[in-house]
Formats: structure tokens, C-alpha cells, sequence
């Protein structure tokens, strides 16, 4: 049971980064931090971000610091609603698979992570994100732990020319 469990992690967790070096994101591509012109602060608290709102340009390369001040694991996923849909129903099958791991207050011990959009940060602890936007397009952050986008941890990020 173990190693089927931990078989179906695998695939789950790297069908998007096998995914992403071929295809990309329509909004963008990750970056290194070095080349990042801008540098945003972004906190995670218990089911809300501060800001809200982000704006970004085309062509812009920014570096998103992430600080969790909440008292549960939350991400920082950059996406369309549809991508967060995707997201959303994969993070909840891995609950339900392995609540132990994926359950509020142990979230992602012995999990990671390869998605290149998105960046799972522990309580009291920071992460970041850099990335080059492409495309003039709204598009969303959000919280995909089950049940935080729906309880409201989701903004908007537009892309300006």
C-alpha cells in the first residue's frame, strides 16, 4: 500500500513539472531571482493574502516574497481559474490519500511541491517566487489547500502592457 501511495504522489506531483518545460504558462515563465526588476511582499494569513490585488507588467520580472502568518500551511499559486480548479481537485486527492501528510498543521512533510507557479510555505516561514510575465491577462493567486480558495485566499494579479 505504501509504495502505491507513494507512486500515485509521484505521478500527481510531477505530471505539471513534466508538463512545463515543453509547454510553458499562456501568463509567463519562472525566473531566476537575480533577474528579478521588482520585488513584492505578499502575506499568507489564515484564509486571506495582503495585498489583495496585484498589478504587473508585461515583460516584468518579479520577485514574490512569501510570508506565511497564518496558523496552517498555505500556498502561493499563480494561475487561471481553471489551473486552480486543476490544482484544487489534485491537492484534494492527496488529502484524502494521505491525510496524515496533507491534513492542516502537517501539511507537506514528505511532499514537495515541483510545480514551478507555486510555492508551499510552512507557518512562520517565507518563500518565494520569481517570475517573468508574458502576456497582458488577469490572472489569480490563490491558496489551493482544500478549502482555502473556497473560504476566500484567492486575488487578482493583472498583467498591463
Amino acid at each position: 500500500m505504501k509504495r502505491v501511495l507513494t507512486t500515485v504522489l509521484f505521478t500527481l506531483l510531477s505530471l505539471p513539472a513534466l508538463a512545463a518545460p515543453g509547454q510553458g504558462f499562456a501568463f509567463g515563465q519562472p525566473a531566476p531571482a537575480a533577474k528579478a526588476t521588482r520585488t513584492v511582499e505578499v502575506t499568507l494569513g489564515d484564509m486571506y493574502f495582503e495585498p489583495r490585488t496585484l498589478e504587473v507588467k508585461a515583460g516584468e520580472t518579479v520577485r514574490f516574497i512569501v510570508i506565511n502568518k497564518g496558523q496552517v500551511a498555505h500556498e502561493f499559486n499563480l494561475g487561471d481559474t481553471a489551473m486552480h480548479a486543476a490544482h484544487q481537485k489534485e491537492m484534494l486527492a492527496m488529502a484524502q490519500m494521505d491525510h496524515s501528510k496533507m491534513g492542516h498543521g502537517d501539511m507537506n512533510h514528505g511532499v514537495q511541491h515541483d510545480d514551478p507557479n507555486t510555492v508551499l510555505v510552512q507557518p512562520g516561514q517565507r518563500g518565494e517566487l520569481t517570475w517573468t510575465f508574458s502576456n497582458s491577462a488577469p490572472i489569480e493567486f490563490a491558496c489551493n489547500v482544500p478549502g482555502h480558495y473556497q473560504a476566500g485566499m484567492v486575488g487578482t494579479l493583472n498583467i498591463a502592457r
